[in-house]
């Protein structure tokens, strides 16, 4: 007989839970089962990373996309969104700017942009190695084949976050076209974990049609996956897209899942993201105190930064990169946190 204590105890001990127990705590959760977790969570993520931070200096390059995934505000169809890409020059000269800043980690996000070729990629991906040898350069713009993937890496990329969105099949064709799928994400995940990549994945959490259920699977999913990243955030709509009315993510599930996935894989890098930030004003530092360990500020010109629009009231899109990480690292050190300069490798997948 499932019991929330039990179920939590075996969390805390490192035990591994089946899909009936992750559903029956979901379903049974309370506040003092979400502040234990947590705690025992944040005790984990200290003791393996000590109260280190991490940050990733993310830039947006492009806000096309050939995709018409049913969530995104950048999705194909959009019309209203107001497109752009950055040039080679403004990328490199983004990525110089978070290294003044201390940046030892980039991000490259984009839209998933037939203009960016395999070959363009790969060029700005060794200048920033070029400039900044010691910087590790993570890719996210979308699924490739196999032998895109190994070229990246071969160019020097360390790392690549591809959200899994929903391990379901049946859930994801119910988030997006017919001509994406959830069988083909999956391939891309094995294809970057089998080529080296310290892999990120992840999925919204409260998204259209989302179940406990489809949680577990979900949760389960990443366990057997192992990745060395795993980006979860709430749900927020994006007015421009079929799901405009739908409600948002729940910062207090979110919360509870980070805990559960620091306890379930303790290494694992676990962002606090700018979408827990946007549905409360402490989002972020909730997620580290719940055992999240990185945070991802902006690096893309202001310029641009309002029209990377995935959903709606995304915050700090006026802010300076400079200005952003003062705050945030005044922010973090008032938790008992401080902001960590390194790359920041998973300690079980370091490139080697």
């Amino acid at each position: 007989m499932n019991d929330v204590r039990t179920i939590v105890q075996k969390l805390c001990d490192g035990a591994d839970i089946t899909r009936d127990e992750i559903i029956f705590l979901l379903n049974n959760r309370d506040k003092d089962t979400a502040d234990l977790l947590a705690e025992k969570a944040s005790a984990v993520s200290k003791g393996i990373y000590g109260n280190k931070v991490y940050i990733r200096g993310l830039i947006e390059f492009t806000n096309y996309c050939k995709n018409d995934c049913y969530y995104c505000g950048i999705r194909y169809s959009n019309k209203n969104a107001s497109r752009y890409r950055l040039s080679e020059e403004e990328i490199t000269g983004c990525a110089s700017c978070g290294y003044d800043l201390g940046f030892r980690t980039i991000v490259l996000q984009g839209g998933e942009d037939p203009f960016f070729t395999d070959e363009k990629i790969i060029r700005i991906v060794r200048e920033i190695k070029r400039e900044h040898p010691d910087v590790a350069v993570t890719l996210s713009i979308g699924e490739k084949s196999h032998e895109s993937y190994k070229a990246f890496y071969d160019a020097g990329v360390d790392r690549y976050l591809l959200r899994h969105e929903t391990a379901d099949h049946s859930h994801y064709a119910k988030l997006h076209p017919s001509s994406l799928s959830a069988a083909n994400r999956q391939r891309c995940l094995r294809d970057l974990k089998e080529i080296g990549y310290q892999t990120g994945a992840g999925f919204m959490v409260g998204s259209p049609y989302q179940t406990y259920e489809n949680i577990a699977d979900d949760l389960l999913f990443l366990r057997d996956l192992d990745p060395a990243m795993i980006g979860i955030g709430p749900f927020i709509p994006h007015k421009d897209t079929p799901f405009a009315d739908r409600p948002q993510g729940s910062l207090e599930l979110t919360l509870f899942l980070l805990s559960m996935i620091r306890l379930m894989i303790p290494e694992v890098l676990l962002p606090a993201t700018t979408a827990l930030g946007t549905i409360d004003p402490r989002g972020r530092e909730l997620g580290i105190l719940a055992g999240a360990n990185v945070v991802m500020p902006n690096l893309s010109p202001v310029g641009v930064r309002k029209k990377y629009a995935l959903y709606d009231n995304k915050i700090c899109t006026g802010e300076e990169a400079a200005e952003c990480m003062n705050c945030l690292a005044g922010r973090l050190r008032n938790i008992g946190y401080e902001i960590a300069v390194d790359r920041g490798d998973n300690i079980k997948y370091k490139k080697t």
